[in-house]
């Protein structure tokens, strides 16, 4: 009898010491708090700082302490995910982050890697632990969510039955891909080589360079993402589909030019107006009329369509459950409301 109340009262001292260490308020440079695991104020500044766009004016105090909220939250949602890949062993191996890393270097020389690491406050070990939580949580997704995509070819017929009209085309169409070189730099446009012209010699020397590039094989999407100065350098420089009554809006030269071109043609530099070139490279072409289910670009197009709007559901809920199943506490947050709104200065 002595010994089990020995034990009884062992095991009430446990949960009252647990139930304490659970009280205990986190540290004063703590902004979260996920199954035990603390979030520190510096990651959350080092991820912040390394969004903004240093040719920006600074962000209002409100809007600052908007985007920390949402880096947290991301921050947050990764390790309650990557709490789940170790879980299951799915954390990425030392080969695997250094076949990424290789992989995200290769676009620059050592000089603008640097560069960039010193410009977003990154050092190389931040930027492989980031890969490393990246992979794993992939690994986890494709495993828990991808896995689980199923579509169907009756799901493409179906679709295309219920939204035939949706593949009439009233007009000839031609996708068309572009890069951009201009003499006045913007200071919003970004290319992944941070590369600008900024006079129109420089400007033409960029754009015969860009040509022997494409001239030797480079890819055009590649090097759209790499030297262009235009928006749609992101995207490889893609504009999509243009209706041929758009093209009528622009310059006839260069209506011209593309219809003239033929698919996976890709055009010698074309002056601009007010200075600069454009290096234009037609994708595809598209007569008028219904573009029926046997097209396999039709077919390819809904079934991505529709697996992406299965995998954006999937992950949603997925996320959603992970973080109903996880003791979260968002230090941050409840600064915030507690200052009305002040930056946290402890």
């Amino acid at each position: 009898m002595k010994g089990k109340i020995l034990i009884f009262a062992a095991a009430a001292l446990c949960a009252f010491a647990a139930g304490c260490k659970r009280d205990v308020a986190p540290g004063p440079n703590v902004w979260a708090v996920v199954d035990g695991k603390d979030i520190m104020r510096d990651e959350v500044e080092k991820n912040f700082r390394s969004r903004l766009n240093p040719d920006s004016p600074a962000p209002s105090q409100e809007e600052a302490l908007s985007l920390k909220l949402s880096v947290l939250d991301e921050l947050i949602n990764s390790e309650i995910l990557l709490e789940r890949a170790q879980k299951m062993n799915l954390v990425a191996t030392d080969a695997e982050v250094e076949d990424k890393f290789t992989e995200a270097k290769s676009p620059y020389t050592e000089e603008e890697f640097q560069n960039r690491l010193k410009d977003t406050g990154l050092t190389v070990d931040d930027l492989k632990s980031d890969i490393r939580r990246q992979l794993s949580i992939q690994k986890l997704l494709n495993r828990e969510v991808i896995a689980k995509i199923s579509i169907t070819d009756q799901d493409v017929a179906d679709y295309y039955a219920k939204n035939r009209a949706q593949f009439n085309v009233a007009e000839p169409q031609y996708r068309i891909a572009q890069i951009i070189i201009t003499p006045h730099p913007d200071p919003t446009v970004h290319n992944r080589k941070s590369d600008k012209a900024t006079n129109e010699a420089e400007a033409g020397r960029k754009a015969a360079m860009i040509i022997q590039k494409l001239d030797a094989g480079a890819d055009f999407a590649q090097v759209a993402m790499d030297y262009s100065e235009d928006s749609s350098s992101s995207t490889g420089g893609d504009l999509g589909f243009v209706p041929e009554s758009s093209l009528n809006q622009s310059d006839p030269s260069l209506k011209k030019i593309v219809l003239a071109m033929k698919p996976g043609q890709i055009t010698q530099p074309i002056s601009v107006k007010g200075g600069g070139y454009r290096i234009l490279k037609l994708t595809a072409k598209e007569t008028a009329g219904q573009r029926e289910i046997t097209n396999p670009e039709v077919q390819q197009g809904i079934r991505d369509m529709l697996h992406n709007r299965q995998e954006q559901l999937l992950r949603s809920s997925y996320m959603a459950e992970a973080r109903d199943d996880a003791h979260v506490t968002n230090v941050l947050a409840a600064q915030i409301l507690e200052s009305a709104g002040k930056l946290p200065t402890n």
